[in-house]
């Protein structure tokens, strides 16, 4: 059972959202972090809007963010609970104005994740999901509906795999040579992972670089929906702040389970 209120939660994110929609409706300033990645007044306006609003939801609970200084980076460590957000998740995405960028905010516990939500702004697309009671996903407004993972299919050809929009590497390009004929499907942000929880794709191999403040969220709706985000090396479940040297996740998998037409080819 949760310690506090996940509609205060889920509201809290909308809040967010709605706070980056009106930089994103404007002309917005982008500047550069120390990594040259892009970031905008968007990033820092729901950065202190989630951070505050989820201490004043749940106290005792830290928080870690993208946008967090180095030194909560460092403490982080300590931490076997906490809060570990995304402020403005596919920031590529937002400046090209696709509308394919999301507000994450995820609990982890003990290294994994046990409740996400995803909150995409500009589709005003929302899921959400909490070990042991689902996962759900609310669209415009309308009712929200349980979402599950779908079976995988018992032949090679015909997956439905989820790529990205903005990069795709040389890896992926020779991982999709086991699936010929497979329907790749262009998505930016966590809305990747949701794809593969709501059943609308097989599978979504990333093998290239993502952070753990990218995928925490959107996993724990997977994990909620019956899926799996596995290590491509060991094919054991990625795990969050278990690695003291960094923020980086190893490239991974999203699927259902495992399946021979790719797993035991590495």
């Amino acid at each position: 059972m949760m310690q506090f209120d996940i509609e205060k939660v889920l509201e809290l994110s909308k809040q967010a959202g709605y706070a980056v929609m009106e930089i994103y409706k404007k002309d917005f300033a982008v500047y550069d972090k120390s990594d040259n990645s892009p970031l905008t007044e968007a990033d820092m306006a729901a950065h202190h809007l989630l951070v505050d609003g989820l201490k004043a939801i749940a106290p005792s609970i830290p928080v870690l963010s993208e946008e967090s200084g180095e030194e909560v980076k460092t403490e982080r460590l300590k931490w076997s609970e906490y809060w570990l957000i995304d402020p403005l998740d596919g920031t590529k995405e937002f400046i090209k104005k696709n509308g394919e960028f999301t507000i994450n905010v995820a609990l982890i516990k003990d290294g994994v994740p046990v409740f996400g939500v995803v909150y995409a702004p500009a589709l005003n697309t929302l899921y959400w999901g909490e070990q042991g009671k689902g996962a759900f996903k609310q669209n415009d407004g309308e009712n929200a509906v349980e979402i599950k993972v779908g079976d995988n299919p018992t032949v090679a050809t015909g997956w439905k795999v989820v790529g990205s929009r903005s990069h795709q590497s040389d890896d992926f390009k020779a991982f999709m040579e086991m699936l010929p004929e497979a329907d790749i499907v262009a998505m930016g942000s966590s809305l990747k992972l949701c794809l593969v929880a709501e059943g609308a794709a097989d599978l979504y191999p990333r093998l290239g670089p993502t952070s753990e403040w990218d995928t925490a969220a959107a996993h724990a709706v997977v994990l909620a929906a019956g899926g799996q985000v596995l290590e491509v090396e060991t094919l054991k479940p990625l795990t969050y702040n278990q690695r003291p040297d960094t923020l980086l996740n190893p490239y991974f998998i999203v699927c259902k389970e495992p399946s021979d037409f790719w797993a035991k080819k590495g």
